[in-house]
């Protein structure tokens, strides 16, 4: 499986990224891929040390003649989104990704492919096992969790390491060198509700929304993407003005992926049979016709299925799916610093209503943390109003951007020396781990980059062979230009 994978070049990245990707490695459930990790220092007989989080650093010295240059430490996480079509049948705890080339690209069959950021790994143990790249003293770190909550890159030990750079290996974009990045926080809402008999003369309909794209809810969110949960809040609401009542709602996935499918099983009477299917149909077009760019394979189906014995109550009914139509989604605020960039979003990624319970879990992302808390409280005080307890979990800190790091400057020199143009300082509506690991390691000059991936965070993600490449050389000529002490 995957032979075509290791043919690729660079043949070091590409082998180590099919070894990396035959191990399963959920957010969360890492202990085969930090095994994996820990076995592969051990045996390449350098010093491997797992941390009381889980965390892998192993330690290389420097090469011949680099033994005078700065420490850098290499750093990219183990874990990997999970998400799948939902006609792929596949076990993300057993199987290992079925990866294939697509032209210039590499992508997995119906899964995500976890080239974020399994070639920033992949690179990592490349280098690792090398005996001819040159380069300073290294340590490498594999941080674990980053996906769902940061826990590895916030359970550092401020001992473990003692680098003076650090390269992160996880920005999707070839051209761009990153010097910041977005915090976060999940916000959560909760609440109860009672529910009643189905009304006489009812008959039940599911109602589905799938097909779009999905993505990264951070580095997508600025392309105006559909929200499934967004959007078939739009049709439950059309449909309650004439009588209609909902069984239960399910839609998305993980907080960090912007949701493509959305479920709900609905009831609807004899009475208002005709009139609550001419709102669901006309919401429905007036929907397509909205993302008919931006979504072309959109689709809305509403069928005479699926079992129902109880219906929220009419009152908490209207209570959630105002809650929903009021609570943000999407860009709140673009910086007003750096052109094109997002400066706070929120992500409505999971809706679950069913058997008097209800959760709406979002994601929370801000560069500037006064405007987190704005939109953070903005939520709340949508969900509050209708009932709900509301909490946040899992904050985590931005990357403040420097434009006078001294290893962006070796960097930005690199790059042009090489590619004969401008690189693309920037900064990410992403959550990396920089500001974090900046928070125990204040004196590291952080710097990210890497190959180019699109779809990241869904079944369409991909990764480019000719960028991948591209990053290799580079990442190569920065090891070994690395400043002296």
């Amino acid at each position: 499986m995957n032979e075509e994978i290791r043919a690729l070049e660079p043949k070091a990245l590409w082998n180590k990224f099919a070894d990396l990707n035959a191990v399963p490695r959920p957010s969360k459930k890492e202990e085969r891929v930090i095994e994996f990790i820990k076995m592969f220092g051990e045996n390449l007989n350098l010093d491997t040390q797992v941390d009381e989080v889980g965390n892998v650093v192993i330690r290389k010295p420097a090469t011949s003649g680099m033994e005078n240059r700065q420490k850098v430490v290499l750093q990219a996480h183990l874990d990997m989104v999970h998400q799948k079509n939902n006609d792929t049948y596949f076990d993300f705890s057993s199987q290992g990704i079925d990866m294939y080339v697509d032209g210039d690209w590499v992508r997995a069959k119906g899964t995500t492919l976890g080239a974020d950021n399994g070639l920033g790994v992949a690179s990592m143990m490349a280098i690792l096992e090398s005996d001819s790249i040159e380069h300073p003293a290294i340590e490498a770190l594999f941080t674990i969790d980053e996906e769902t909550g940061m826990t590895g890159a916030k359970g550092l030990n401020p001992d473990l390491l003692s680098g003076d750079i650090l390269l992160n290996l996880d920005t999707e974009e070839d051209d761009e060198i990153g010097i910041g990045c977005a915090g976060g926080v999940d916000v959560t809402a909760k609440r109860n509700y009672e529910q009643e008999s189905i009304p006489e003369n009812s008959e039940v309909y599911t109602i589905q929304v799938k097909g779009l794209q999905g993505g990264h809810s951070g580095m997508d969110i600025i392309k105006g993407l559909g929200n499934a949960n967004k959007l078939m809040n739009r049709l439950l609401n059309a449909g309650l003005k004439s009588g209609l009542r909902i069984a239960e709602i399910n839609g998305g996935g993980l907080r960090n992926a912007i949701p493509r499918e959305s479920l709900a099983i609905v009831t609807i009477t004899s009475e208002g049979k005709t009139e609550i299917l001419k709102a669901l149909e006309t919401e429905a077009e007036n929907i397509q016709l909205e993302y008919r760019t931006l979504e072309p394979n959109l689709s809305v189906e509403i069928t005479k299925s699926g079992d129902a014995r109880k219906v929220i109550a009419e009152k908490a009914q209207k209570e959630i799916v105002l809650a929903l139509a009021a609570a943000h989604n999407g860009v709140y605020r673009m910086s007003p610093e750096i052109a094109g960039l997002v400066e706070a979003s929120n992500n409505i990624a999971n809706v679950t209503i069913k058997d008097g319970k209800g959760e709406i879990k979002c994601l929370t992302r801000s560069s500037v943390e006064s405007s987190k808390d704005d939109l953070a409280a903005s939520l709340r005080a949508a969900f509050e109003l209708a009932g709900f307890d509301v909490s946040l979990s899992g904050e985590y800190p931005g990357w403040a951007p420097n434009r006078d790091s001294a290893i962006l400057k070796t960097l930005d020199g690199i790059y042009q020396d090489l590619f004969h143009e401008q690189a693309d300082i920037a900064a990410c509506h992403a959550g990396l781990e920089c500001g974090i690991i900046g928070s125990h390691y204040p004196k590291l000059d952080m710097i990210s980059f890497g190959p180019t991936i699109r779809g990241a965070h869904s079944p369409d993600e991909r990764a480019s062979i000719s960028s991948s490449q591209k990053y290799w050389k580079f990442l190569l000529e920065v090891l070994k230009n690395i400043p002296e002490n």
